[in-house]
């Protein structure tokens, strides 16, 4: 795991500063502590640093060139078949000087070009120079596990693992995307291609890009998931090869010349892969679990039978409200405002695990694959008007949200509104009006008269609704295809991505290997779930590798406790700092919603914890981004 950047230079006679891709390497060497290493040659500069994890050898040190020195890359991200791609390769006449899956990526593009990534089974960020076509290649990882920064003016090209890369290069002005902050607001994340700076994007997952010296840029799509074809095969095979598959994606990511353990939440999914690992190791696996003090919804207990069925070396931490501390330091890796509570205890467990392993495989994923959120079914359940005849439940439902629109922002309009979303719309919108932090009738109530008219300018506040209803799926399928395309990228491979290099750490998830999720997408959506409990097909593929009492329990997830941390001490961070005068002047919220939220949340009177951890998390953004205090 490592980080890389880099700069393309289109005007005529411009040579890249080694100094500037210096600076680009050291925003971002905590993703890479082990080594660091910078080609430039004219227009063009490629730095990375390197968490080294397979052949620890100098040799592999990067950037790598090809045999004639022609092609270069820098690389972040594992390539899982690299073995196998390596032994093709040299059946076809290359030449390795390392072992690291790093060269692969050289070769595979001598012999495929754009498309080399079809070959390509792990996770990964890179961005390759061709300096005969005098191009700039780059991919990004089908789920969307390594991040890809970028930026292009017309003048240069950077890119980076994070925004703090592109930012070191200097002479970039730093101003917030106002339409990417509303779908913030909306989503917790920032999804792609946007990112929250203005003039910065982000390479969507399964995507790649071409710039030529000219500056002529391409993004295109090379991955989307297959149309789905049912399997036919009777429900016991089906288990037997689903078990067979999540087996053999573990030992290939069991592949690494340093320490390796798994984080182990306590629920199904790293639960199996905990037991699988210890069938595949020929020692004791390492084990990471954190919980919460006082919270009765704790997975410690869950976590402990599975690490003491297989004997692992079990480590543990228990994090309780002083851990909020960590904010800042949070904010400022994460690079883009983040508001996934989970950050902080994935955080705080990821620098338990490297205190002890490079290398941790988790659980991730599987969710999004066979039915696993309970949000799923409560998005299926009827709503009133749902049986009325002749689509008047429609026709009712923009009534409410015409008369809404005459109300203004009150209490009444969001009523209306929110009751007319609901009557008036499918599966698509009461599933992301669940989902949202913020729905458009929360916004027109929270936005200053500014914010609106900034956020208009990129078009209406925005319920962040993906493209429309595809009738060839049902509700179910949708809603995991969903999540599996915006929810997954966007925000868990963010929190377990920035969480894990923070501490240069890396995280695999066998559960994402393409092969394996699109078997998934070929199991009868009645294996996957019966209604209303999801992962059905998991439970009784793994019955006898987990005890009952982890099969059997309710998803619990791996969020904080909120409500009461920040009812703590009266609330003394949400005065502090949402209702300093620092904040409520940005000119972005009223103050008097913000003031009613804090004083509601204080008093117990409603529970805004997710709201109010999003506003929390922005203005810390603002401080560290915006206001200078820590971009470098």
């Amino acid at each position: 795991m490592c980080g890389l950047c880099g700069v393309l230079l289109f005007d005529g006679g411009s040579e890249v500063m080694r100094s500037r891709l210096e600076s680009m390497c050291h925003a971002i060497a905590h993703r890479g502590p082990d080594a660091q290493g910078i080609h430039v040659a004219d227009a063009v500069g490629l730095g990375q640093t390197r968490l080294s994890v397979i052949d620890l050898s100098d040799a592999a040190v990067p950037p790598l060139a090809n045999e004639d020195r022609t092609v270069w890359v820098v690389f972040n991200g594992e390539i899982y078949n690299f073995q196998g791609l390596t032994e093709a390769l040299k059946r076809r006449g290359h030449q390795f000087s390392t072992r690291s899956d790093t060269e692969v990526l050289l070769h595979l593009y001598e012999d495929y070009g754009l498309e080399m990534v079809h070959h390509l089974q792990g996770m990964f960020a890179f961005a390759l120079w061709d300096h005969k076509r005098r191009r700039l290649f780059a991919a990004r990882d089908r789920f969307g596990e390594k991040p890809f920064f970028y930026r292009h003016d017309g003048h240069s090209f950077l890119f980076g693992s994070a925004v703090r890369a592109i930012m070191a290069y200097g002479g970039i002005a730093v101003a917030p995307d106002w339409v990417a902050i509303d779908r913030y607001l909306t989503h917790q994340y920032v999804p792609s291609p946007l990112s929250a700076f203005a003039g910065i994007a982000k390479l969507p997952p399964g995507h790649q890009l071409v710039v030529d010296g000219s500056g002529a840029l391409t993004v295109t799509r090379y991955w989307t998931p297959e149309p789905q074809k049912m399997a036919r095969d009777e429900p016991e095979a089906l288990q037997g090869e689903l078990l067979r598959r999540i087996r053999e994606s573990i030992r290939l990511r069991m592949v690494a010349d340093v320490p390796l353990g798994a984080l182990l939440s306590g629920g199904i999914d790293s639960g199996t892969v905990v037991a699988l690992m210890a069938g595949l190791s020929s020692r004791p696996v390492q084990t990471f679990s954190l919980g919460f003090a006082n919270q009765k919804a704790d997975e410690l207990p869950f976590a402990r039978e599975v690490a003491r069925r297989y004997d692992t070396q079990h480590h543990e931490l228990t994090l309780d409200s002083s851990s909020m501390a960590l904010i800042p330091e949070l904010v400022r890796h994460y690079n883009e405002p983040f508001a996934d509570p989970s950050a902080l205890p994935t955080w705080c467990v990821s620098k338990l695990a490297r205190e002890h392993v490079t290398v941790a495989l988790t659980g991730d994923g599987a969710d999004e694959c066979f039915a696993g959120y309970a949000n799923y079914a409560k998005a299926m359940r009827p709503v009133w008007g749902d049986g009325w005849p002749g689509g008047v439940n429609k026709r009712v439902g923009r009534l409410l949200e015409r008369l809404a629109s005459g109300l203004g922002s009150g209490g009444v309009a969001a009523f209306l509104e929110k009751n007319g979303a609901r009557l008036g719309g499918g599966i698509p919108e009461r599933f992301l009006e669940r989902m949202a932090i913020f729905n458009p009738w929360d916004k027109r109530g929270l936005y200053s008269d500014q914010m609106l008219a900034w956020v208009s300018e990129g078009g209406e506040v925005s319920s962040g609704l993906p493209p429309p209803w595809d009738p060839g799926l049902d509700g179910w399928e949708w809603m995991m295809r969903h999540d599996q395309s915006n929810y997954l990228p966007d925000c868990l491979m963010v929190k377990s991505d920035c969480a894990s290099m923070a501490h240069g750490l890396e995280l695999r998830a066998p559960m994402l290997d393409h092969t394996l999720v699109t078997f998934a997408a070929t199991l009868p959506q009645s294996l996957k779930h019966d209604g209303i409990r999801g992962k059905n097909i998991v439970r009784d593929a793994v019955a006898g590798l987990l005890p009952d009492s982890v099969l059997n329990k309710p998803k619990t997830g791996f969020g904080i406790p909120l409500g009461s941390w920040l009812r703590e001490q009266d609330g003394k961070l949400l005065r502090e700092v949402l209702l300093s005068e620092r904040a409520l002047g940005r000119g972005i919220f009223r103050p008097e919603t913000v003031r009613r939220m804090v004083a509601e949340q204080i008093a117990g009177r409603r529970n805004r914890g997710r709201q109010l951890w999003a506003l929390l998390i922005l203005e810390y953004w603002f401080r560290a981004f915006i206001d200078a205090e820590g971009v470098g």
